[in-house]
């Protein structure tokens, strides 16, 4: 039986006996543009257990915006237009995300299982863009640049420059549930995930997220090919993916922050405006987690964390900062 996270100590909400296959292209009607909200009315509405393929824009701007930095017109999906020319409810952050997923036997305090079955990349280019006043180095970049990066879906390589390839490793920026009230800005990521830019949430990993809104309302978008950790200049490599996930619902369990799991890693997480304090806030779920997951003592738990866990930078540039801990699952030998 597959380990998750949270082990086996979560309850299963009741699910259907056989789960269903659902698709959401993404359209005017299908996206929440810039923002995340309790208040949203549902896209899709699925059930625990169900698999949800959802189609994505990038974050790289209108077709006008595209064809004038090199892109192809014939490179743009044809869904891009139709978004831009109807979609009228925008704001207060920039990211087209697509959702939301309700899933209905979601409800507060419970905690929503994302398993990241498949990221496809659906365009053969991506963007790196920077603009005056964004980044990590905002001063020492007062204006902006836009570069179109080629990307080799067979290999699976984006060619940044004559003898610069980078590997691709393609993932969803932005993964998260509504917040229990109105909108919030789809830029600054949280208790709720969101624009989390954690390179590690590759197919085949696990997201776990607090749930605070009836239907837990799941939206996903900001399309990555690769990105470094830190994601310094504000973007990395922007592109259109579509992603399959399969939403499981946990019973009555109070997770304090996102967590996620790969095959050979478990993962906390920590969000402030402060490095340090997001540093924190990682820190103490990962000991939380191996207290409560591992039955460690607080204090093996603290020394663990200092011998076999990496505290990585997720991103620097969204508003809130995010740091990330990384445990090795092969540090667990023999069941406890």
């Amino acid at each position: 039986m597959r380990k998750t996270i949270l082990a086996s100590c979560l309850a299963l909400a009741a699910t259907p006996l056989f789960a269903a296959e659902h698709t959401l292209l993404a359209t005017p009607q299908t996206v929440a543009w810039g923002y995340y909200s309790g208040q949203s009315k549902p896209a899709l509405t699925v059930h625990s257990g169900d698999t949800v393929r959802m189609q994505a824009l990038s974050t790289c701007g209108s077709p006008e915006r595209m064809i004038a930095n090199g892109v192809k017109p014939e490179q743009i999906p044809s869904y891009t237009a139709p978004i831009y020319k109807e979609v009228q409810e925008k704001g207060p952050g920039g990211h087209i995300l697509t959702g939301p997923v309700a899933i209905a036997e979601a409800e507060p305090g419970d905690v929503l299982e994302v398993q990241i079955l498949k990221v496809d990349l659906d365009a053969d280019f991506a963007c790196n863009v920077f603009g005056v006043g964004s980044g990590f180095l905002p001063t020492e970049y007062p204006y902006g640049r836009y570069k179109v990066v080629p990307l080799d879906r067979n290999k699976m390589i984006g060619h940044f420059a004559p003898g610069i390839e980078i590997p691709l490793r393609p993932f969803f920026g932005s993964m998260g549930v509504a917040p229990s009230g109105g909108k919030i800005d789809t830029a600054p990521p949280f208790v709720h995930a969101g624009n989390l830019d954690n390179k590690e949430l590759v197919a085949g990993t696990t997201l776990y997220i607090p749930v605070a809104a009836k239907g837990a309302l799941f939206q996903a978008g900001d399309g990555h090919a690769a990105q470094g950790n830190g994601e310094v200049d504000i973007t990395a490599l922007e592109t259109y993916l579509s992603g399959t996930f399969r939403f499981v619902v946990h019973k009555n369990r109070h997770l304090v922050w996102p967590r996620a799991e790969t095959p050979t890693h478990y993962i906390s997480m920590g969000f402030s405006k402060d490095l340090k304090e997001a540093t924190t806030l990682a820190l103490r779920d990962m000991i939380a987690f191996l207290v409560d997951e591992k039955k460690l003592s607080r204090d093996d738990a603290y020394m663990l964390s200092s011998v076999a866990v990496d505290m990585e930078i997720t991103q620097l540039v969204d508003g809130n900062v995010g740091v990330h801990a990384m445990l090795p699952k092969k540090v667990f030998t023999a069941k406890r």
